[in-house]
């Protein structure tokens, strides 16, 4: 991921105004938060939204990658979900894979279409299920390949020790039959809705003029910016809802899942699987008294990862502002 980084930064600093940066921190936020609501899946499983397609669509792929990877590596640093040794690949599937799977989806089935076009959020739905497929056929690829590259002298897996032939249907299926459908309804629902609200804060990646004033279309991009917001403090007043689904994502147990599932803890995982549980592990706040204290202390997460992932982006703005606005 080190020179995907590089490049999306560079080109991110190239072709992003100034402007849109409180759009890049509302998705980031948003990104964030939609994958705090775990959905329960068939076998016990469960999974989440990345909401991914719709910042690559906002405002192009490179910038997703940037801010996908931060909600991602808030995840991992403050509250241990992910994990910092999977973090470049996390980044790989979800931060770039799946914002360039969107965004060329959209751009191939809207080409030419009209701003308000049904095509765009029809579009935006497809981009967003095939981007979401994409991302887990890989994750299911590399957990499959694990077994293969690292062994011990007997021959037992080190970490995930499942085959190909396993972890790429599980992976698959899910995600073909479910997680594929909310990501699309998801998607589709966000930019259906900017284009009724806000059209011009899709302009940034479109190819077309909106016939407005400059300061209407900045203020029409302020107002829907403000219901945004409030929709997303509405989501993370329900995140506690994510707590309702039980099991764990598949490939992503805990060492005693997986001796439950297979017999053993395989020894690489074992290791490192106690080297960073987070300063806010699994999302709660310590001394804080069950069942009560899990949902306050959810919701308590959900603040504070927002707060800081749009501290950063708005910091950055400020720092932009002062320079001359490319704009």
């Amino acid at each position: 991921m080190i020179p995907i980084w590089f490049f999306a930064s560079r080109r991110v600093n190239r072709s992003l105004r100034t402007k849109q940066v409180p759009m890049l921190a509302f998705g980031t936020a948003f990104t964030f938060v939609i994958m705090m609501f775990n959905i329960p899946a068939p076998g016990g499983t469960t999974g989440h939204a990345v909401g991914g397609s719709i910042l690559a669509i906002s405002l192009g792929p490179w910038a997703a990658t940037i801010g996908i990877t931060v909600a991602l590596a808030i995840q991992a640093l403050l509250f241990g979900d992910g994990g910092i040794t999977a973090l470049g690949a996390n980044c790989f599937n979800m931060a770039f894979i799946l914002p360039l799977a969107g965004y060329c989806t959209y751009k191939a089935i809207s080409y030419k279409a009209d701003i308000s076009s049904p095509r765009r959020w029809i579009a935006a739905g497809i981009a967003g299920y095939v981007s979401i497929n994409a991302a887990a056929f890989l994750t299911g690829f590399e957990l499959g390949i694990q077994p293969i590259l690292h062994q011990t002298p007997s021959g037992q897996p080190l970490y995930a020790p499942y085959p190909l032939s396993i972890t790429i249907p599980a992976m698959a299926i899910e995600h073909l039959a479910l997680f594929g459908v909310i990501e699309a309804i998801i998607t589709g629902l966000v930019i259906s809705y900017l284009q009724k609200t806000a059209p011009s804060m899709l302009t940034p990646s479109l190819p077309i003029k909106v016939p407005a004033p400059l300061q209407s279309i900045n203020q029409q991009r302020m107002e829907g910016l403000k219901k945004l917001w409030i929709i997303l403090a509405t989501l993370v007043i329900l995140t506690p809802v994510g707590l309702l689904a039980e099991g764990s994502a598949w490939g992503e147990w805990s060492p005693e899942e997986l001796k439950v599932l297979i017999g053993y803890i395989p020894e690489g995982l074992r290791s490192l699987s106690s080297l960073w549980g987070g300063i806010l592990g699994d999302y709660q706040v310590p001394g804080w008294k069950e069942p009560m204290g899990s949902y306050l202390g959810y919701i308590a997460s959900a603040v504070i990862g927002v707060m800081i992932t749009a501290s950063m982006f708005l910091v950055l703005r400020r720092v932009g502002s002062s320079k001359v606005d490319r704009s």
